[in-house]
Parts: C-alpha cells; sequence; structure tokens
C-alpha cells in the first residue's frame, strides 16, 4: 500500500503507511527507508531545481518512445526508439503488448521543428526488438541493444550490435560479444574519448544485484572490446541501466534501488580515478524525476539540455521522451546615482567594474543617472556566477564612491540594487567625515579616532588625483594663541597618522584655524539654557574637517598623464581668508 502512494505521488499518505509498516516490522529498512525518501521527494517537489522539463510532442506518438541520442556534434538530429507505427515488425510484442520496437530518427529544422519520424535505413532494424542506443563521436559506429527472440510472453534474451553508417543506411550489423550467450545485455554508451562502452547485463558473473552497470575498454591494436568490470561503486541489488557518459565523465544512469520518487529515478555520479569508480551518487530530483517511471537521461554535447524518457503524467503513450534545459541564472547589477546633497540624479557619471574573475566593464549613467549591468545581453555586460565584483563610481565635480557586490553562493537569477549617492566637491566648502577626538587640550591621536582618520584614508585611496587641505577647529574657550597651535598640531597629527599609512605627504595640508571659524558662536551659546545643550555647541565647534584644493594630483616620478579633473579650483586656497 506505502509503495502504490508513493508511486501515486501522495507522499504524506505513503509516509503514514510506511511508519505503520516499520513499528509492524521494526527489522525491516524498507519502512523507515520508505517513510524517509517519501519526505525528501515532497520537499524536492516543494523546492524544483533548476531544470524545465516538457513533452517533446513532435517526436511522441500514441505508442512507446524512449532512448532519445544525438547522432550530429550539432545536436540536430536525433535517434529513439519506437513502437509506432510503420516499425518493421509485424504483429505485437506478447511482452509489452505494443508493436516490436524499432530505431527512428528525426532532424530538427532551422526553427527548433522535429521533423516527423521515420525508421532509420540500413539493415537495423528488424521484425524482432531494437531498442537502446549510442552513436559514436563522428557519427559513423552504431551500437544497439537488439532482442532477438519473438517468442510470446517470455523475457527476450538482449545483445548489443554494432552497426557502421554508410551514406544514409546503416549496414555491416556484428554482434559485440561482452558476456556468456545466456546473460542478457543492452543500454549501450560509449564515453567522449571513445575509449569505454558502458552497458547493463543482468546477473551477469560478479554483478551486485538484478540488472547491473558494467564498463568494457576498447583494445585499440586488436581493435576489440574487453576487460569487462562491473561498476560497483553505483550498483545495488535492485536494478541499474540506462547509463549515459557525459562529456565531462559524469555518470547518468536509472535505478529503482537507490533511494528515489517512486518508480524508476535518475541518477549521477561524479568521475573516479578509473573508468569503473564513480563518486557518491546523487538523485537528479524533480523535476527530472517524479513519481512515476523516469529513465534514460542524455545530454546535448555542449548545452545545457537534453532528453528524458519518461511514463509520468502528460505522457501521451506509455513511455514518451521528454527535453529538460538548464535555463541560465542572469544575473544584473544596476543602480542609480545621485548628488549626496541634493538627491537629484546625475548623468554621464562613469561606472567601473571589476571582477574576481579578471572581467571588467564600464558604463556611463543616463539623463536618469541610472547604469544597468547585465540587461542587454552583451557578453561584457553579464554579470557572472561565484564572482566578486568592485564598482568605481566617479563623476565631474565629485568624489568617487567605491561599492562591493557578489554572486558568490547565489544560485538564483537575481537583479542587484546598487545605488550611490556622491559627495560633491566645492571650492573652499569643508567636508565632514567622522569625529576625531582628543584629550583635553592635547592633539594626541585617541584610538578610537584612528577608526575615524581611516575613512578619510579610504577617501583618499578611492580618489588618488585629489589634494586636499585638512583642518582642525578648536571652541572658543581659552586663548586666541594656544588654541592656533593646538588646531595647528592636531591637524598635523591627523596628516602625520595618514602618512604613516601610506598616502604620499604631498597630498595633504595640514592647517589649524584655532577659534577662528566657529560653526556655532558664543552669543548662540549663551542663549542656550542648559548646560548639556552648551557644551553639545562647543563639541560641535571642535571639529576637523577636509576640503579637497585640487583633482590633478600625479604621483612623484611617473610621468605626467592626463588627468580629467574632478572641477574644484586649483588653488591653495585665500591666505588672506585664512
Amino acid at each position: 500500500m506505502a509503495d502504490v502512494l508513493k508511486i501515486q505521488g501522495k507522499y504524506p499518505e505513503a509516509i503514514v503507511e510506511y511508519n505503520k509498516y516499520h513499528d509492524a516490522n521494526p527489522s525491516d529498512p524498507r519502512g523507515s527507508e520508505g517513510a524517509r525518501s517519501s519526505v525528501q521527494a515532497q520537499e524536492w517537489i516543494d523546492e524544483p531545481s533548476r531544470f524545465i522539463v516538457a513533452p517533446e510532442v513532435q517526436l511522441n506518438s500514441k505508442q512507446m518512445e524512449f532512448s532519445a541520442t544525438f547522432v550530429d556534434k550539432r545536436g540536430n538530429v536525433v535517434y529513439f526508439v519506437s513502437t509506432r507505427e510503420g516499425s518493421t515488425g509485424k504483429g505485437t510484442d506478447g511482452i509489452i503488448g505494443e508493436n516490436f520496437s524499432d530505431i527512428f530518427e528525426s532532424k530538427r529544422d532551422r526553427n527548433g521543428k522535429w521533423s516527423t519520424p521515420v525508421p532509420i535505413g540500413g539493415d537495423v532494424n528488424t521484425p524482432t526488438n531494437e531498442g537502446p542506443l549510442c552513436v559514436d563521436a563522428k557519427g559513423r559506429t552504431m551500437y544497439f541493444t537488439r532482442c532477438e527472440s519473438p517468442e510470446k510472453n517470455k523475457n527476450q534474451p538482449c545483445k548489443i550490435y554494432v552497426a557502421t553508417k554508410k551514406g544514409n543506411n546503416w549496414t555491416d550489423v556484428e554482434e559485440l560479444v561482452l558476456a556468456p550467450d545466456s546473460i542478457t545485455v543492452g543500454h549501450p554508451a560509449i564515453s567522449a574519448d571513445e575509449k569505454f562502452l558502458y552497458f547493463t547485463a543482468t546477473n551477469l558473473e560478479g554483478g551486485v544485484g538484478g540488472r547491473d552497470i558494467w564498463v568494457a575498454t576498447y583494445d585499440k591494436k586488436a581493435k576489440t572490446w574487453g576487460n569487462v568490470a562491473n561498476v560497483n561503486s553505483v550498483n545495488t541489488d535492485k536494478d541499474e541501466m540506462f547509463p549515459f557518459i557525459h562529456d565531462n565523465g559524469t555518470l547518468y544512469f536509472t535505478s529503482d534501488g537507490h533511494p528515489g520518487m517512486g518508480g524508476w529515478d535518475i541518477f549521477k555520479a561524479a568521475p573516479g580515478k578509473t573508468e569503473s569508480e564513480f563518486g557518491e551518487v546523487e538523485n537528479m530530483k524533480y523535476p527530472v524525476n517524479s513519481p512515476a517511471d523516469d529513465f534514460a537521461m542524455i545530454w546535448e554535447s555542449g548545452h545545457e539540455r537534453g532528453f528524458l524518457s519518461s511514463n509520468r503524467e502528460g505522457s501521451i503513450g506509455s513511455d514518451d521522451i521528454f527535453s529538460f534545459v538548464i535555463p541560465p541564472i542572469i544575473y544584473v547589477l544596476q543602480g542609480t546615482i545621485t548628488d549626496m546633497d541634493t538627491r537629484k540624479p546625475i548623468p554621464n557619471a562613469k561606472i567601473q567594474l571589476v571582477g574576481s574573475d579578471g572581467s571588467s566593464a564600464e558604463l556611463i549613467t543616463d539623463a536618469t543617472g541610472t547604469y544597468i549591468f547585465g540587461d542587454k545581453g552583451d557578453a561584457e555586460r553579464y554579470i557572472n556566477g561565484n564572482t566578486n565584483y568592485t564598482l568605481t563610481v566617479s563623476a565631474a565635480n565629485y568624489l568617487n564612491a567605491v561599492g562591493k557586490e557578489t554572486t558568490v553562493g547565489n544560485v538564483v537569477s537575481t537583479t542587484f540594487i546598487k545605488d550611490f549617492a556622491l559627495q560633491p566637491i566645492y571650492p573652499d566648502k569643508d567636508i565632514e567625515f567622522p569625529e576625531v577626538q582628543y584629550d583635553l587640550a592635547k592633539h594626541t591621536l585617541r584610538e578610537e579616532s584612528k577608526d575615524s582618520l581611516n575613512y578619510l584614508y579610504q577617501t583618499l585611496i578611492e580618489n588618488p588625483t585629489i589634494v586636499i587641505e585638512l583642518s582642525a577647529h578648536t571652541d572658543s574657550r581659552g586663548g586666541e594663541k594656544p588654541n592656533q597651535i593646538l588646531s595647528q598640531n592636531r591637524a598635523q597629527s591627523c596628516v602625520d597618522y595618514l602618512i604613516s599609512k601610506g598616502i604620499p605627504e604631498e597630498r595633504m595640508v595640514a592647517r589649524g584655524y584655532g577659534k577662528n571659524r566657529l560653526l556655532i558662536s558664543d552669543a548662540e551659546i549663551g542663549k542656550m539654557k542648559s548646560v548639556e545643550e552648551k557644551e553639545a555647541a562647543h563639541q560641535k565647534n571642535r571639529r576637523t574637517v577636509f576640503k579637497v584644493l585640487r583633482s590633478d594630483y600625479v604621483p612623484t616620478g611617473l610621468e605626467e598623464t592626463q588627468v580629467q579633473p574632478k572641477g574644484s579650483n586649483d588653488a591653495e586656497g585665500d591666505e588672506d581668508d585664512q
């Protein structure tokens, strides 16, 4: 009952029945394993993988279609097995209750439409069953399954045969001996380098279960296949079949022995050290798999698409061919550049994008201050996966801004929003930054003040062409001369710290203004009612700020190169005002 519910996709009900069975038969692992796999199957349906799976209606009929194979490098010719009308065999196969199967061909036109399938030409198709096949990279040699016995209602002993293409016909059909005569073999799959042939054999000595996946090695000198080995890293005590070797060496296969969603499921295993060793077996999950039978997955070379076979909901025959595709993960990085003070958009700002993978791109904002990387489809504008990005934004009369974004760990299509508000540069206007604190009447930097100066350090790094005046101010208390000396020393302490971090001395001018440029006058402070208000006002007057003097700095020792000015005055400052 539990197995039936699972195959029907009724996983919550199946879990209840599996748990009942486990309670009644605690020593039988089928109860707990069935419940566990049903929970997992429901999770896969609730959170499907990126695959898009759909019936390939142009290839399917009301009869069986399964085990598709790409024949040419461009993926425009496909062979598959079918019991549809037009097959060579006459009458009905007593095992499956349909026509005897043949190998059919279809071609894809420029519009992506598949032609009406027809039997392949030559001597491959016979009155008995021809089944799963593969073709070498050149499309000249075919390995296919044939089940010779037409005897009704009996399992047909199957063998693998080889055929050669001459013109449009497949001829010179010969049996490929891989096992004793009494053993059924089939489902051939050749590796990309054509050194190894994977296949399925039933009850072959040395096997693990009923049907196992095996591999044979090609001997170039003898021009024969031999050295047959069991791929025991993927085989179970049940059935493993329909192998396919991806160009990257990954083995895809079908099994009812590994935990799955119901009937047959499709699995994969990464290549190991030898042709018969593979890594951990992974279920391909939903929607590649379903509660029904899913099998014979193949990939088109060089693409993230292919075919699989299934009798799932949506099939018009007992087995149908389904196409699958992994849609690309598309990342878009976009944002708006605005003025920090006015909040108005900045047109013609330049955004430079540099990726940790070595990629780079550059855009200019439009009239609305907007930029978009990734929307046009141009290769250089794509945002790549598993990459860290640095964005540098620059515009005339503004300080540069730098931001970070990453696609590392992001496995879904995402639009990243990265807005920037740029600090405008005004002639002789101070720019505030995090407060630099000093002990009373001292100019030595507190440890926490270094964090504030690190902000200014980063600004200088991000704006390598600017020269600044770094100015310190005191409050109105105390004498004018002591305050002037104190403020000059404080400004110099800031400059010295930045020099110690590697900023060239010639990029900074230390200037102390004492109590000459109060933000809040003594008269205003005198009107304040509380001591706290007055002290806060004095604190606001005690400040360290900077302004941009020039934007054309070139490091000493380098050849003069033309640098785009940011638009500030080249004057060192108005000495009369200082």
